[in-house]
């Protein structure tokens, strides 16, 4: 059987990279994104690179719409072997500080970055547990290590070290299930967020998340990886 994936926030960037390369991998990839134009868009130029892509809509801190997509993959597909929960934001303010982080901003950013995983990995495990085997990739950063911990975007910061506690949990809960978790983090990428002077590529930078969601049967699971290794909470 084919293996089926879902990417979130994949109409660009690292998101776009990954259904790149797990297509090209044979994998059937459904691309979700919430603007359903420039998702549309994003399809159509994988599409004609040959490449079997699929597109859905999908905010995902909306539980109608990740029920909603866990309906259409399995009425499409009958299965589901792969989720990257790549959608993120990071809406701190130049130069901002913990002491006058605005809460509401702090609020939105868990809403995307933490809850909204939550919420789409709650859609579209039972599509998981169906096979007793499945790979989840957290798209986390760097600067969410406790290990290694600084100042700035202190929104983004919090909301990706609670993105790795729901990792660690939920490899924990779901290895009985044959499901593997992970988080990775990219480095600092030439895209819209990382800017056109960051030391790594898209390609590189999407490499792990590949990987990761490719694992063999005998892979880690609750780990935290950058460029195929292993590092620090």
């Amino acid at each position: 059987m084919e293996r089926v994936a879902v990417v979130t926030g994949a109409n660009r960037g690292i998101g776009l990279e990954v259904a790149r390369q797990l297509a090209r991998k044979g994998v059937r990839v459904v691309l979700t994104a919430r603007d359903a134009r420039r998702g549309e868009t994003a399809r159509e130029r994988l599409v004609a690179n040959g490449h079997d892509v699929a597109f859905h809509p999908l905010e995902v801190s909306s539980a109608d719409q990740a029920f909603a997509l866990a309906r259409w993959v399995a009425d499409e597909y009958g299965r589901l072997d792969i989720l990257v929960n790549n959608a993120g934001i990071l809406a701190d303010p130049r130069g901002s500080r913990m002491l006058t982080l605005d809460p509401a901003l702090l609020r939105a950013t868990m809403e995307t970055n933490l809850v909204g995983p939550l919420i789409v990995t709650q859609a579209l495990v039972p599509l998981m547990e169906k096979n007793s085997d499945g790979r989840i990739v957290n798209m986390s950063s760097g600067l969410g290590q406790l290990a290694d911990m600084g100042t700035g975007t202190p929104a983004y910061r919090m909301s990706k070290t609670a993105l790795n506690a729901f990792t660690r949990i939920l490899a924990k809960e779901l290895t009985p299930l044959g499901i593997k978790v992970n988080a990775m983090c990219p480095g600092w990428v030439r895209t819209d967020l990382g800017g056109p002077t960051a030391p790594k590529s898209v390609e590189d930078a999407a490499d792990t998340a590949v990987w990761l969601a490719t694992l063999p049967d005998d892979g880690p699971t609750g780990g935290f990886f950058r460029d195929r290794q292993a590092i620090d909470w």
